[in-house]
């Protein structure tokens, strides 16, 4: 069981959208793999989550968090062989934890946060949320954006994450990310 939350192996330069929710990291992912000709990895809870709201009318539990972080991994290690150069991953296991911390008083399962810190990238983009929120049948915390912006913030110093903070409009996030990821790809 604990494989499926493994990495596999890659040579790729990873890089994580990573930030609150309704804060352009989707939006983000696939601009990025576009301009990289590459391939972006999607969020695995949401389409999870959805599928949950709409069969039970149910949000978030914390028996959901494993499943949906063994279906992240899945999803990456599937996409980590059809990439190229650079894998854009729109989430990963260490927003998993925040989420899980921040949801669940405090609480993340320990096979979740031994992988959420095992597992490695080479740049996470802490998006910013200086963008207009767009509610969802997800999205629940619209009033506590700076409180969640600042747990994000708080993991990423924590873990010794590399990290770089994205604000603006798309076209100057896109801009950054492009500038700060092609320093990683010069130098090969």
């Amino acid at each position: 069981m604990e494989e499926k939350l493994k990495q596999q192996p890659s040579d790729l330069i990873k890089i994580v959208l990573f930030g609150p929710e309704s804060t352009g990291k989707t939006t983000l992912a696939k601009q990025l793999a576009k301009h990289y000709n590459t391939r972006w990895v999607p969020e695995y809870a949401r389409e999870y989550l959805q599928k949950k709201w709409d069969n039970e009318g149910k949000i978030c539990e914390l028996e959901d968090l494993l499943p949906i972080a063994r279906g992240q991994m899945a999803l990456e290690n599937q996409l980590v062989k059809q990439a190229n150069k650079i894998l854009i991953c729109d989430t990963d296991l260490l927003v998993t934890k925040v989420y899980s911390e921040a949801y669940f008083d405090g609480f993340c399962d320990p096979l979740l946060e031994k992988y959420a810190l095992q597992n490695t990238y080479d740049l996470y983009f802490l998006t910013g949320i200086d963008v207009p929120w767009v509610p969802d049948d997800l999205r629940d915390r619209p009033n506590e954006r700076v409180k969640m912006l600042n747990l994000f913030k708080t993991a990423l110093e924590k873990y010794h994450r590399t990290f770089i903070i994205l604000e603006g409009n798309q076209e100057k996030r896109l801009d950054t990310a492009i500038t700060e990821t092609d320093k990683l790809t010069n130098n090969d």
